[in-house]
């Protein structure tokens, strides 16, 4: 049992307990090339937290991560079989039902731990705050913690090197062997102020990418992946520290 993982612990151990902070790890499930398991986004969103989480314990952190959510934005994806969409205004009902569980029960504090880079948790943030003014809702999306081409080469953001190697490292038995992977190439738009990055539209994944890969996956190994997590999950403590240092009258200088 890992008393700063709520799916494991029980009731002896929480009727007297008082956590600072809740995290809430939410990820998706959809396709991830040919060779990655649906659950990716999960998977890691579960290992990371829940490393995180022991290191910020080990430094006196009251900490408690709650179980994955497992759904995540995948309105592009329609069309890909069986990966299963939430709208963002679904999304935004379970966190406030969440969320006021933890303000009626004094858990001021949530850091909302993204795993799923569809989802967009900011305008929800903004929404919440006004609602439970006492709750102090952050949230991160892991692949913003550290500069992943200092560990990876090939550039993607879909089952890509990064998430290969972190599959590699975290779960191996669920990867496909190497020539079941696909090349993770993916078309542009046309449109060039969207190409350029200055303004954005929806992908429509199928047209896209034909391995439902964007990135070339095939310089993965798990020493990348076993040194990548390591340093986000390293950081992310340092965060979660902090955040349960805090002082919620007393957040600027």
């Amino acid at each position: 049992m890992r008393p700063y993982i709520l799916a494991e612990t029980n009731w002896k151990a929480l009727k007297d307990a008082k956590f600072e902070l809740a995290v809430l790890p939410w990820g998706a499930t959809e396709a991830h090339n040919y060779h990655l398991p649906y659950a990716t986004d999960n998977i890691q969103a579960d290992h990371m937290t829940a490393e995180s989480a022991r290191l910020a314990w080990e430094k006196g952190a009251k900490v408690i991560v709650l179980p994955t959510i497992p759904f995540g934005v995948n309105t592009g994806q329609s069309d890909i079989y069986l990966d299963i969409n939430l709208n963002p205004s679904t999304q935004l009902q379970i966190l406030t039902d969440i969320v006021e569980v933890l303000n009626r029960q004094e858990v001021y504090k949530l850091l909302i731990f993204n795993g799923h880079g569809g989802n967009d948790f900011k305008p929800m943030v903004r929404e919440l705050g006004l609602k439970f003014p006492k709750m102090f809702i952050s949230m991160m999306t892991f692949i913003h913690t550290v500069d992943k081409y200092e560990y990876f080469e090939e550039k993607g953001d879909h089952a890509d090197e990064m998430e290969t190697s972190m599959m590699l490292h975290l779960q191996p038995e669920l990867v496909l062997p190497r020539d079941t992977w696909g090349d993770g190439s993916v078309k542009k738009y046309k449109i060039n102020a969207i190409k350029d990055g200055w303004a954005w539209a929806e992908r429509k994944w199928s047209q896209v990418s034909e391995d439902t890969g964007v990135g070339n996956p095939h310089k993965a190994t798990k020493e990348k992946g076993e040194r990548y997590f390591t340093d986000v999950t390293s950081k992310t403590a340092d965060f979660m520290v902090d955040l349960c240092k805090a002082d919620l009258k007393d957040l600027y200088e």
